[in-house]
């Protein structure tokens, strides 16, 4: 009767922790190392997980980073809206991990000139082009994922690799939305779809 029991058990718990380990995916992985002066500068993005605080952005969405004097990066997000303005956020980001510098936190709040850092979010940069002409910056949940590029439009080369990294990563190509940009993309739709810019 044991016998039989430990055999029932054993039938119900072994297909349940074979369909958790299929669905559960791999952790996302940032890069072995970021040249934060490389990095430095301006970034289209070209594709994006949509989130609250950009819906107001339609097109010709832009991030530029800068070393700043106390040790930090400098943050600088702009977009156009339906209007035509355009809507800049200021922020900062450090360092979370200084072997890779791979792995950050963001935030676009301060008060009395102190960067909130425990309301911002997580930033990892997970891809990362050898001549750092595109980056996929992502999250340990993956609810937030940005591709950048120094252009305004990726290569087809270059948009095959970063589909790869994201795959890699266990991200849904389809939860990204393109970002519009004069010179490239025109039309929002998700990113799995075929490019036409």
């Amino acid at each position: 009767m044991k016998r039989l029991l430990c055999t029932l058990v054993f039938a119900l718990i072994l297909p349940a922790a074979q369909i958790y380990a299929q669905e559960s995916p791999a952790p996302v992985t940032s890069v072995a190392k970021v040249d934060l002066e490389r990095y430095s500068g301006q970034w289209y993005e070209v594709a994006a997980i949509p989130q609250y605080f950009q819906r107001q952005c339609v097109r010709n969405t832009t991030a530029t980073y800068k070393r700043g004097d106390d040790g930090m990066i400098e943050v600088l997000n702009q977009c156009q809206t339906e209007t035509g303005e355009i809507k800049p956020a200021q922020g900062r980001a450090r360092v979370v991990d200084t072997a890779t510098n791979s792995k950050l936190e963001v935030t676009f709040l301060s008060i009395f000139g102190q960067w909130l850092f425990w309301i911002g979010g997580d930033y990892w940069v997970i891809g990362l082009d050898e001549k750092y002409q595109w980056a996929i910056v992502g999250h340990p949940t993956r609810k937030y994922g940005w591709v950048l590029s120094r252009t305004p439009a990726l290569s087809a080369e270059h948009r095959a690799q970063v589909e790869a990294v994201l795959k890699k990563n266990s991200y849904d190509l389809c939860t990204l939305l393109v970002s519009p940009q004069t010179g490239g993309e025109t039309v929002r739709k998700p990113f799995c779809e075929k490019s036409t810019p």
